[in-house]
């Protein structure tokens, strides 16, 4: 049994109230993590800390941001099997997917401050100085399909900028941001500077939100919560970013190479048993290679090896979007039932036969379950597409037109004749229901600091 504690100010602190943490492998007991109900202490602890940490250059946070990276380096096998066991995840897929990307988000962070530029504006008889000062104390409340991978996206460009961090953990997999925490302390980074606190959201979580001295709030999460949190922090002003859910389109246009378009949309399908925000659960076939598509298809999907969905009440209500696509007139012509004794496991479904704006082919499911729709033409595609209220990501296979079609999508990013290809320098987000504001490279540093102009006559 792991016993999961707080960490504040430097110190690993316990609450008397606990929450069990369920391995999805096993549905078993793993873990003990602690109902905390508010967050106070961590956001005196952050306060306290940031003048200092605010004074430091820029080159010493670097710095510590590459001891950060060499000590998750360190231990990635480590960290690999937690993040396995608390998301039941492949350790192939923790180890090479979630851990890999947590080196590289510090590592590049580390790196990309020499890119910052002090801008500089000439006028006739004076000079304007853009300088880049911290928000403060910032809140970051991440999700639980990603937990490591995406608490260390948010965490590097707020520590370089000069920023004190208040973060929570999804209480379903607290387990690798936990041991973040023991590193820490052992690489003797500065106290209260990172401060961590488990618990459920509508308890530590909104108490997060609601505190007068957060300055800035970055979320990834569902939209209804997203919904929540933009609700409580607009009218108290404080900066927001929201990473919200998608409803992804995979298209298939009839001059794809399907040698390598068959095993991109698997992947994109059903990586992570679909718990992706990015993940293309719709997948548009056009309808003169639909057959030879199919062929190869299903094999394929068959084969792909995935873990369990995160929790007993996910797995519910992804079995039960499976029994409404059949009641929407769906055949599922794979999966489609819980698999095992144990665990929490749905084997990669497949459903055809539904109508585009079905609510299971528009509303996300967030599991391993995908929809097959045919088309005609490229704007028949590009409608499908876009009648959907979110609008995160996408991706186009095509030899010719991929581009085209790509441009015409309403989402904030689309990949052609690839799926989930990160450069960390651009822009990651989305538009409609998917989200507000943008996370990467320059956009991160924009979010986790506020621009000062000071005005100097020659």
């Amino acid at each position: 049994m792991i016993i999961v504690q707080n960490y504040i100010a430097g110190s690993f602190e316990t609450e008397i109230e606990t929450i069990d943490d369920i391995g999805p492998a096993t549905g078993e007991k793993i873990a003990k993590i602690p109902r905390t109900l508010d967050a106070n202490a961590s956001i005196s602890a952050a306060k306290e800390a940031k003048k200092d940490w605010a004074n430091r250059t820029i080159e010493e946070r670097a710095q510590w941001l590459g001891k950060i990276a060499d000590a998750i380096e360190q231990r990635k096998s480590e960290l690999a099997k937690v993040e396995s066991l608390d998301t039941g995840k492949p350790i192939e897929v923790a180890l090479n997917v979630d851990i890999d990307r947590c080196i590289k988000n510090f590592r590049f962070f580390s790196e990309y401050h020499t890119h910052i530029s002090e801008n500089e504006y000439r006028m006739d008889d004076a000079t304007n100085f853009i300088l880049r000062k911290p928000m403060g104390v910032v809140a970051l409340i991440t999700p639980w399909n990603l937990p490591l991978y995406l608490l260390t996206w948010k965490l590097a460009p707020a520590l370089l900028m000069g920023n004190t961090v208040v973060a929570k953990p999804s209480e379903l997999t607290p387990l690798s941001a936990h041991a973040l925490c023991q590193i820490l302390e052992d690489i003797q980074f500065p106290k209260g500077v990172v401060n961590m606190v488990h618990g459920f959201g509508h308890e530590v979580g909104q108490s997060i939100i609601e505190h007068p001295d957060i300055d800035a709030i970055s979320f990834t999460g569902g939209t209804q919560t997203g919904r929540i949190v933009a609700s409580i922090a607009a009218p108290m002003f404080k900066k927001l970013s929201l990473e919200l859910g998608g409803k992804n389109s995979s298209i298939i246009l009839d001059d794809a190479d399907l040698s390598i378009a068959i095993p991109g949309v698997v992947r994109a399908g059903f990586l992570n048993s679909g718990q992706i925000c990015l993940c293309g659960s719709r997948i548009l076939v056009h309808a003169s290679i639909y057959d030879e598509f199919m062929k190869e298809f299903i094999p394929q999907v068959n084969n792909f090896s995935i873990g369990p969905v995160i929790s007993e009440n996910h797995m519910q209500k992804v079995l039960s979007y499976i029994e409404l696509a059949k009641e929407e007139g769906g055949e599922i012509l794979t999966g489609g039932e819980q698999s095992g004794e144990n665990g929490f496991f749905i084997p990669p479904t497949v459903i055809t036969g539904l109508e585009p704006d079905s609510r299971c082919s528009t509303e996300e499911i967030f599991g391993p379950v995908v929809t097959i729709h045919t088309f005609q033409s490229d704007e028949e595609a590009i409608a499908i597409a876009n009648n959907t209220d979110y609008g995160l990501a996408g991706s186009v296979w095509s030899k010719q037109r991929g581009m085209a079609v790509a441009e015409k999508i309403e989402s904030g990013m689309i990949w052609v004749n690839t799926w989930l290809h990160r450069d960390l320098r651009v822009p990651f987000g989305g538009v409609k229901d998917s989200g507000l504001g943008r996370e990467g490279g320059r956009w991160s540093l924009e979010f986790f600091s506020q621009p000062i102009n000071i005005c100097v006559m020659d």
